[in-house]
């Protein structure tokens, strides 16, 4: 338990280290008496309710009730956020947040970091397995996690355990030989919990051939918490496959094209309160992902085409220790230092027509990251919260790199609470872009892309917090942005730093009080991007005047859940995505994407109540787009069709 002064410090530090998008009416709650906490934005646990922070936090067990097994699922209907699956379930999938590039957004599992060297991050492998909540922080969030942190940071937390013994397991099946399957197991004693999750999930794929996705995801947790420390350690392993039979353009051509992913993501946080205006706490780190790309012939006869094996082996560890040191009833300054180690290795062969295999250049590369890091924050009175906080990262490839972030929240009793936030952050080049490959020339004279931002927020609730609007208006500015340029000479390098974009918009939420068990919600954004110096006019990439690919220009979904008693709840989405420049690459051309809009439901019935060693039995339905909606999220990338899913699950507790 934290101490008051650190309590208030924790509220104030999320006040301003991060955007705008508070969920209170009290002013400076007591952290003790609240439930809901959300540790993303500050790294110290914050109560939902507290600060300024435009986050949203998605409850595992919701989403697992609406049967939404992928994370990128649950992403899709938060402010600010950008989905983008080009095609059927398994592929490559991207996010793009408040307009910034889809490697600009930290993604973590239980404090791991879990992006590529350089920030990339496919998010068609992540499952709602065994995750307790989701935490999403919009805004620039170098000062406490470094690069790749530009436009905001994901966290996906594994549930805990608790005191008791609770068991669940569930299936279901459906359209495109589609099969879900998980099962859980949570536990514990007083000062001590664990939990364990497996899911299996699987689909024909909604193309003609060669389109089937698995994917096998375990993780684990276990805790023990003192009266002066605490120790948390978890993992995660997942092993996927997809068969890919389009080209590049999307054309369904290829019969036995597949790629796989294999990753296993270790985590240890301890802490000790050493006196007690004092804590420390270490934090160790490791990702390591093995994927594999593979396309031979089709048949004995083909002989014509283009043929590969491709591996890469990845990891990414860290350490990271900190103090938190109260100097004042309500100031707190934060001190730490971090230690990062990257590599990454490809080999493989390829060959044309019948021609012998010839060995791809192999690719055998590390780099070393250390970083110091401070704030400090405080809380004025009991409206004003304030903070600020600065980092120094320096690299062995890329050299020095400085981020620094501020803002604050006040809060006037009509419940009305008025943020802002100006900050800076950063990502590194990947060292596909440093380094030369099979495919590519690198720049070892790259300089990391980066971003300064501002934003300011209002939020006005009523009925005692069951009724709310909120609006944030942000604006960022990308500069040294990484460029790709094709070249007929081997020799000449792919990437350049180029000059600048902005992306500019209003995100705004909703929230209805409930009506005859009824609730609703709406989200809404608007969103502006412009290249503002391409450095290379028409070509690449980036186009001078024009927007940034793939992001919607307005997005908004509207919610409507229906709860009926213990008997069951049934929930309604409209999800719509408006316009949205992209390229053609078959013929290199801009086109516009018109927008859409696709229906989903869902609903839990509750069949027998649990009674002595006997579970509840729950039947679940869901469809996705259920009028068969019709689009491309990608040019010459069709969405699957309606897909229906019926199941059952049981839930036991002990």
């Amino acid at each position: 338990m934290q101490t008051l002064p650190l309590r208030l410090i924790a509220f104030a530090t999320a006040a301003a280290l991060v955007p705008a998008a508070a969920r209170s009416q009290a002013p400076l709650p007591d952290t003790a008496r609240l439930g809901p906490v959300v540790v993303t934005a500050t790294r110290v646990a914050v109560p939902v309710g507290a600060g300024a922070a435009a986050w949203t936090v998605l409850a595992g067990d919701d989403l697992r009730a609406r049967g939404i097994t992928r994370v990128s699922d649950a992403l899709a209907d938060v402010p600010g956020l950008a989905v983008v699956q080009p095609g059927p379930i398994g592929s490559v999938t991207s996010l793009f947040l408040r307009g910034g590039e889809s490697d600009y957004t930290k993604f973590l599992i239980d404090g791991v970091p879990v992006n590529g060297a350089g920030g990339a991050m496919d998010l068609a492998h992540l499952t709602t397995d065994n995750i307790d909540r989701i935490e999403i922080i919009r805004g620039p969030a170098s000062v406490l996690y470094g690069s790749d942190a530009v436009a905001g940071v994901v966290q996906i937390f594994t549930r805990p355990g608790s005191p008791g013994l609770r068991w669940s397991a569930g299936s279901d099946v459906g359209t495109y030989g589609s099969s879900d399957v998980a099962a859980s197991v949570l536990g514990g004693r007083p000062g001590a919990g664990f939990s364990l999750g497996a899911g299996r999930h699987a689909t024909d794929g909604t193309l003609a051939f060669n389109n089937r996705y698995t994917n096998g995801t375990l993780s684990a947790l276990g805790s023990l918490q003192g009266a002066r420390g605490d120790l948390r350690v978890t993992t995660r392993a997942t092993d996927a496959l997809y068969h890919v039979p389009t080209d590049f353009t999307g054309a369904v051509t290829d019969s036995n094209q597949s790629r796989s992913e294999r990753r296993l993501v270790v985590g240890l946080d301890a802490g000790r309160r050493l006196t007690r205006a004092v804590e420390a706490r270490i934090a160790l780190a490791s990702n390591g992902v093995t994927g594999i790309s593979d396309d031979q012939p089709d048949s004995p006869g083909d002989s014509t085409g283009f043929y590969s094996h491709d591996e890469s082996r990845a990891w990414r560890r860290s350490a990271d220790a900190r103090v938190n040191l109260s100097v004042r009833p309500a100031t707190v300054v934060t001190a730490g230092a971090t230690v990062e180690w990257e590599h990454e290795r490809g080999t493989g062969s390829s060959r044309f027509g019948s021609a012998p295999a010839a060995p791809s250049p192999r690719f055998d590369s590390t780099r070393t990251n250390t970083a110091w890091y401070a704030q400090v924050a405080g809380v004025t009175g009991s409206s004003l919260a304030w903070s600020a906080g600065g980092r120094i990262d320096d690299n062995q490839r890329y050299g020095t790199f400085r981020t620094a972030r501020a803002g604050a929240s006040y809060y006037v009793p009509t419940g009305t609470r008025l943020r802002g936030a100006i900050g800076s952050a950063f990502r590194e080049p990947a060292f596909s872009e440093v380094y030369n490959t099979a495919f590519s020339t690198g720049n070892p004279s790259l300089r990391p892309e980066q971003t300064r931002s501002w934003e300011a927020g209002v939020e006005q609730r009523w009925l005692n917090g069951r009724a709310m609007i909120s609006a944030t208006w942000f604006d960022q500015t990308f500069r040294d942005l990484i460029q790709y340029l094709s070249s007929a000479n081997p020799a000449d390098t792919n990437y350049f730093n180029v000059g600048r974009a902005r992306a500019r918009g209003l995100e705004a939420e909703v929230t209805a009080p409930p009506v005859r068990a009824v609730t609703a919600s709406l989200t809404y954004t608007q969103l502006r991007t412009a290249v503002l110096d391409s450095g290379f006019g028409a070509f690449g990439t980036f186009t001078l005047g024009k927007s940034l690919l793939r992001r919607p220009r307005q997005s908004a979904a509207l919610a409507l859940a229906w709860r009926a008693g213990d008997l069951g709840a049934a929930r309604a989405s409209v999800r719509y995505v408006g316009r949205r420049d992209d390229r053609d690459f078959t013929s290199s051309t801009r086109i516009t994407q018109p927008g859409y809009a696709k229906v989903d439901l869902s609903a839990s019935i509750r069949m027998t109540h649990a009674h002595g060693r006997r579970p509840e039995a729950w039947l679940d339905l869901r469809a996705d787009n259920l009028f068969d909606r019709r689009y491309e999220p990608a040019v010459g990338y069709a969405a699957p069709g309606r897909t229906l899913l019926l199941g059952m699950h049981l839930d036991a507790a002990r």
